[in-house]
C-alpha cells in the first residue's frame, strides 16, 4: 500500500527547462499555430487533450480521447498491474500515439498517476508503452499531480476571499490541496494524498458488500476509512470556517452532478463550473448507496460501465464533505491535462 503523502507550504515551483516526459519535435516559439498534447494515465481512466492557444487567455481544444482502462483493477491484493490490465492500457495509449501523429503535435507531456506509482512493475509497464506506442510516460509524485490539478481548475472556483479545498477523486488515490487567493493562481497552503481512490476503495471492502443486502453498512464503513484517511489534512485545516469554497475535479463530482441536473446523457457544457448545494449532493450519495447494481445501473449517466465504482466515490466525496462543510460545491470537468496544456503553453510565452 502506498504511503500517504503530504506537505505543508510547498516552495513555488521556479520556471525550468522542458518537463520530464514532454515532448518536442520543433520549437514552438515562430511556428504558426502550433498544437500542445497532455495525457493523463490514471488508475481507472485513460484521458488525451490536444489544444491550440487561441490568442486570448485560453486554448482550443482540437481533439480529445477518454477510455476506462482500470490500469489498477486487483492492483491493491497483488501489488501489480495484471497482464489484462496493461493489455488495455496499452490498446487506449496506442490510439493516443495516433492522434499525437495526425494532429502535428508541437509538444505534448503524458503523466502516469498512482497505479504506476504504487506497482512494483510500474516501470517495466512504462518501457513497454515507450516500445509498443512511442509514448514516454512520466511517473509524477503526488505533489505535481496535486499542483497540475489546481492549475487546470482553480478558475472556477466560487467567488470569494477565504481558504478553499480543491479535491481529485482518482481512482487509486485523492488528491486534496488547501489553497487561498495570491493573484492569478491561488497559493497551495498544504496538500494531501490518500491512497484511496475509487478503485482501490472498492477492492477494499470488496464488491459483494458494496452490492450486496448489507450494502448500506459497507458505504458507511468505506466512508470511516476515506475520512481516517483525510484525518491528518483536516488537523491543518483553518477552524475559523468562514466563507470557505469547495472545488472538484473528477468522474465522481462530473457524474453526480450530471445526476442532479437529471440529464439523459452526459453533456461537459452543463456540468462544468456547476455549483451544487452539498445537502442536494448529499442526498445523492445517500440515494446512490442504497440502491442495488442495477437501480444505480438506470440511471443514465452512471450507467453499468460505472455502477459498480461510483459508490466508492460517493463515500469518498462524502468525507471530505465532513472535513470541509462548504455550503456548495463546485464542479470541474477539467483537470491535470488542462494543467499539463497550460503549463507548456506559458513555458511557450502564451499568457493564460
Amino acid at each position: 500500500m502506498a504511503q500517504d503523502a503530504a506537505r505543508q507550504a510547498p516552495p513555488r515551483r521556479r520556471r525550468a527547462g522542458r518537463p520530464r516526459g514532454a515532448r518536442s519535435d520543433a520549437a514552438p516559439r515562430g511556428r504558426a499555430n502550433p498544437s500542445y498534447g497532455a495525457l493523463d494515465l490514471g488508475t481507472n481512466n485513460c484521458r488525451l487533450l490536444i489544444a491550440r492557444p487561441d490568442g486570448g487567455e485560453g486554448f482550443t481544444v482540437i481533439d480529445a480521447f477518454s477510455r476506462i482502462v482500470r490500469l489498477g483493477e486487483g492492483l491493491a491484493a497483488s501489488g501489480r498491474l495484471s497482464d489484462e490490465s496493461m493489455d488495455r492500457a496499452v490498446a487506449a495509449l496506442g490510439v493516443c500515439a495516433q492522434k499525437l501523429k495526425r494532429r502535428n503535435v508541437t509538444l505534448s507531456r503524458s503523466v502516469a498517476t498512482e497505479a504506476c506509482r504504487r506497482a512494483a512493475n510500474g516501470r517495466q509497464f512504462v518501457d513497454r508503452v515507450r516500445r509498443e506506442t512511442g509514448i514516454l510516460l512520466d511517473i509524477i509524485p503526488p505533489q505535481e499531480e496535486a499542483r497540475l490539478a489546481v492549475l487546470g481548475c482553480h478558475k472556477l472556483l466560487g467567488p470569494g476571499d477565504g481558504p478553499a479545498v480543491i479535491f481529485d477523486i482518482g481512482g487509486g488515490s485523492t488528491e486534496l490541496v488547501l489553497v487561498e487567493p495570491d493573484g492569478d493562481i491561488p497559493r497551495i497552503r498544504a496538500w494531501w494524498s490518500a491512497p484511496w481512490g475509487v478503485v482501490s476503495l472498492t477492492e477494499s471492502e470488496g464488491r459483494p458488500n458494496i452490492e450486496g443486502p448489507d450494502r448500506v453498512a459497507a458505504y458507511d464503513r468505506m466512508r470511516r476509512r476515506a475520512r481516517d484517511g483525510f484525518a491528518r489534512f483536516a488537523e491543518w485545516l483553518p477552524k475559523d470556517r468562514g466563507d470557505i469554497r469547495l472545488l472538484g475535479t473528477s468522474g465522481t463530482v462530473t457524474t453526480l452532478a450530471s445526476v442532479y441536473l437529471e440529464l439523459p446523457s452526459y453533456d461537459r457544457r452543463a456540468v462544468d463550473g456547476l455549483h451544487v448545494p452539498v445537502d442536494a449532493m448529499r442526498h445523492i450519495t445517500t440515494t446512490i448507496a442504497e440502491r442495488d447494481p442495477a437501480g444505480r445501473a438506470s440511471l443514465p449517466c452512471i450507467g453499468t460501465e460505472r455502477a459498480d465504482l461510483v459508490v466508492a466515490g460517493c463515500a469518498i466525496l462524502e468525507a471530505i464533505l465532513d472535513i470541509w462543510p462548504a455550503t456548495d460545491l463546485g464542479i470541474a470537468d477539467r483537470g491535470i491535462r488542462e494543467g499539463i496544456l497550460r503549463s507548456l503553453m506559458a513555458r511557450d510565452g502564451y499568457q493564460l
